[in-house]
């Protein structure tokens, strides 16, 4: 990797390495002023930026005479002098359609109360200048945010032709937040921007301001849709890699390495990358939840369990889960777990509308789960008793809830309050996974031994409608005997 050019901290810098690249003499700072091409662009609004617009509008009208402040956030060091890849905070990009290609890090969004609602200025690191200003050296000294290090950034013009509104320097920031202006600002996301702001005198302010821009995000506009839409057209290709190259995974000592690979190459193709950390487990992983250290053998005759979603560049993430037999042919003992587990997301599909409880369908879900435990005898008293909330015998087999909202965030909308969204009703325009499982522990004492270290998940994404719900991801093969016909014919 390209060394940093960072400066080192103040101090006795005998024991800082800092920079590894040469000082910078007079002659070559002076060189660098000079002889560089004009490169402004006249940049057309972004594609979400109409719709952004709305959302502003509709906070707007819920917070008449305050100040708003959302934070994009800024870069996290992933060790040393190497950050993570930026990634603005959810709320942020809902309000401004930044994508990840061009996201700024530090970028704040402010909504200052006018007469009439609210103007929208959005505070950011504008292009390095490359003159001799105060700035001047920062486009090739700079790691963090010069341009030969990092990529160029727009102009403050740039800026406001493309978000459509109003750009000012990050840099005069604090000094527009004064004014006695009663001020929300959605915390702890940029800690120096929680500083520059007094607590509110209502000491629940920031927190509803939170939940408010996180329930903004429980119905979906048409161009949400859309975007959730690609993301999982562009996951569903992921998952026919995957089964191409399962074949060869199975001769790798860490095989789920190699599915986690071949599935973030797609996600990397085709959008901003994976939209969390893609679980690949094989065998008994399968039975860990979030298994992330994929770093197991994916056996011939064994399970691998596949969750994963593709966020494309405007931050929206699918979220798809297959079971998949190692080797193209389920076992009668996987079959019978599979099919259950397909049966109760039948039951939860069947579920999901307008005007139905947001918990319903777990709750249906739920109920052919324990049906089915209770015929292989594994319930003591019976289905309707560990059904019972005061028992819940059943879930020692299935664990969590069966799906939740999806959107920018693969637990999308989760600061909204519970009359809003788990204790809800659903709406048209909402976007939730149904995801039941079963998770059959390998030392499990409970069960007979040829279930034992099966886990079983079949997850898709459903978009509510006026009248039911559409499968977002219903090209991707479910039944059993559908996964194994897929299989065969994409490893012939």
């Amino acid at each position: 990797m390209t060394p940093s050019s960072g400066i080192s901290p103040a101090g006795d810098d005998r024991f800082v390495t800092g920079s590894h690249d040469l000082p910078i003499p007079p002659a070559l700072a002076e060189f660098f002023k000079h002889g560089w091409a004009a490169t402004d662009v006249a940049l057309p609004p972004l594609s979400a930026a109409v719709y952004a617009a709305k959302r502003r509008a509709a906070v707007s009208a819920r917070f008449p005479g305050e100040r708003l402040v959302v934070p994009a956030g800024g870069l996290k060091v992933r060790s040393n002098d190497c950050d993570y890849a930026f990634r603005p905070h959810s709320a942020f990009a809902h309000l401004t359609g930044e994508t990840a290609t061009e996201a700024v890090p530090e970028a704040v969004l402010v909504l200052e109360p006018t007469p009439s609602g609210h103007e929208a200025v959005l505070f950011t690191h504008p292009r390095s200048p490359r003159d001799g200003g105060p700035l001047g050296a920062q486009f090739y000294r700079d790691r963090r945010h010069g341009e030969l290090w990092v990529g160029r950034r727009r102009t403050l013009g740039e800026t406001e032709d493309a978000f459509g509104m109003a750009a000012a320097h990050l840099d005069t920031l604090e000094s527009r937040l004064g004014g006695g202006v009663p001020t929300r600002v959605v915390r702890d996301v940029d800690p120096a921007v929680d500083a520059m702001i007094a607590p509110h005198a209502d000491d629940d302010a920031d927190r509803e301001l939170h939940s408010v821009l996180s329930e903004l995000r429980l119905v979906k506009d048409e161009w949400e849709a859309a975007q959730l839409a690609a993301a999982v057209d562009h996951t569903v290709t992921g998952f026919h890699d995957v089964v191409a190259e399962l074949p060869y995974a199975s001769r790798l000592a860490r095989g789920e390495r190699w599915v986690e690979g071949v599935f973030n190459r797609r996600a990397r193709l085709e959008g901003n990358g994976p939209g969390y950390e893609t679980i690949a487990a094989a065998g008994a992983h399968a039975c860990v939840l979030h298994w992330i250290r994929n770093d197991g053998p994916v056996p011939e005759g064994s399970l691998l369990l596949l969750d994963a979603g593709v966020e494309v560049d405007s931050f929206y993430t699918a979220d798809i889960t297959r079971t998949l037999p190692v080797g193209g042919r389920f076992t009668d003992a996987q079959r019978r777990v599979y099919d259950l587990v397909y049966a109760a997301q039948e039951a939860g599909i069947a579920a999901v509308k307008p005007g139905a409880r947001f918990r319903d369908f777990h709750q249906a879900a739920m109920r052919v789960i324990a049906e089915g435990l209770d015929a292989w005898g594994l319930l003591p008293e019976g289905a309707e008793a560990a059904l019972d909330p005061e028992s819940g015998l059943y879930r020692r087999y299935t664990l969590c809830s069966s799906g939740h909202m999806l959107g920018m965030d693969v637990h999308d909308c989760a600061k909204a309050r519970a009359e809003a969204y788990l204790d809800g009703v659903l709406e048209a325009g909402q976007v939730l996974t149904v995801e039941p499982g079963l998770y059959l522990q390998p030392d499990d004492l409970t069960l007979p031994e040829e279930l034992r270290g099966i886990g079983v998940r079949i997850e898709d994404d459903l978009l509510v409608t006026s009248d039911g719900a559409v499968n977002l991801s219903a090209s991707l093969p479910r039944r059993s005997d559908e996964i194994e016909s897929w299989m065969a014919e994409l490893q012939s």
